[in-house]
């Protein structure tokens, strides 16, 4: 089910609903590995037990603003892992025990894990591989319908086939490899027992307007949808709205949690600063739309010639 601005209503700190929105956010894919931490392994499987750790940090934010550091003015990348990093410290039922493990060969580095972290009623080490992803889904493009090069990063660069490949043909099998294994006994100070590996992919997936393309294969089916344009579509999505909708320009990083209606502009507002905007080549925008009987909408707006490149496929 889609998150409402209701699962985020008590929460007014910005890093706070942040944190709320990956918590309840489901994965993009269903894959052969395991998915997120879910509630219940963080110790945060009832409302109560949620609606309290979340206070908590309401009430007292600066480890949590401590944690995610410089980061806010840095990649989108980097904000969730500390998140993660904050959620898994902090959250009753788990413990971290390292993250950001180079691997190394030879003084060559095979690349890096994201996470481990243990259960507490578990010692078991768990090595959790973290992306956040928003894809735009191309009516025309590479492979059949459903191929997930079709799905592409706003700037051209990604994809959701590249993506996929990467963290399940190298990131997760890296960690099983000699290197990773004598790493992590040496940062866990221990022997080391067999690992448990799960990936956390969450985000948006954005439908174009007006076309119907089907859902890249292996998407889970509860991921989070929203819907992209062109410029020059706008007036006429904005000539649709009935009533009086509202919204937000949305800046990196937060992109996860949805604005407080309190913090919404009038749609005249938006589409002069959108103008404005795409006189030049002005880069995707995203924005979120809030209808008058509380509905949302999320958007990506792109120059008319967007993309003006496609990531070839994965080999």
């Amino acid at each position: 089910m889609p998150l409402s601005d209701h699962d985020l209503a008590p929460w007014r700190h910005p890093l706070v609903r942040d944190l709320a929105w990956l918590l309840q956010a489901p994965d993009l894919l269903t894959l052969a590995w395991d998915g997120r931490p879910d509630r219940r392994c963080l110790g945060l499987d009832g409302d109560d037990a949620l609606g309290d750790y979340l206070g908590r940090l309401e009430a007292a934010p600066t480890p949590l603003e401590r944690a995610v550091g410089r980061t806010l003015q840095g990649r989108m990348g980097h904000y969730h892992e500390r998140l993660w990093q904050c959620l898994l410290d902090t959250a009753p039922g788990t413990r971290l025990l390292a993250h950001n493990l180079p691997v190394m060969r030879d003084r060559r580095t095979l690349g890096e894990l994201d996470l481990v972290f243990a259960r507490r009623d578990d010692p078991t080490p768990i090595h959790l591989e973290v992306a956040i992803k928003f894809y735009l889904g191309l009516p025309a493009g590479p492979g059949e319908d459903d191929d997930q090069a079709r799905w592409i990063g706003p700037g051209g660069l990604d994809s959701l086939a590249i993506k996929r490949a990467h963290l399940t043909g190298h990131q997760l099998p890296l960690a099983r490899s000699p290197e990773a294994r004598a790493t992590l006994a040496a940062a866990l100070g221990e022997a080391l027992p067999p690992l448990r590996q799960r990936l956390a992919m969450p985000g948006v997936l954005f439908y174009p307007l007006g076309d119907e393309l089907p859902a890249p294969r292996d998407a889970a089916p509860d991921h989070l949808r929203g819907r992209w344009l062109r410029w020059r579509e706008w007036r006429r999505l904005r000539d649709g709205l009935t009533g009086a909708w509202r919204g937000a320009w949305l800046c990196k990083p937060h992109w996860l949690a949805l604005p407080r209606p309190a913090e919404l502009s009038p749609l005249t507002t938006l589409e002069h600063r959108l103008n404005l905007h795409f006189a030049g080549d002005g880069a995707p925008v995203q924005l979120a739309l809030r209808g008058p009987d509380g509905a949302w909408r999320r958007l990506f707006v792109v120059d008319d010639a967007w993309p003006r490149q496609v990531p070839l496929p994965p080999r």
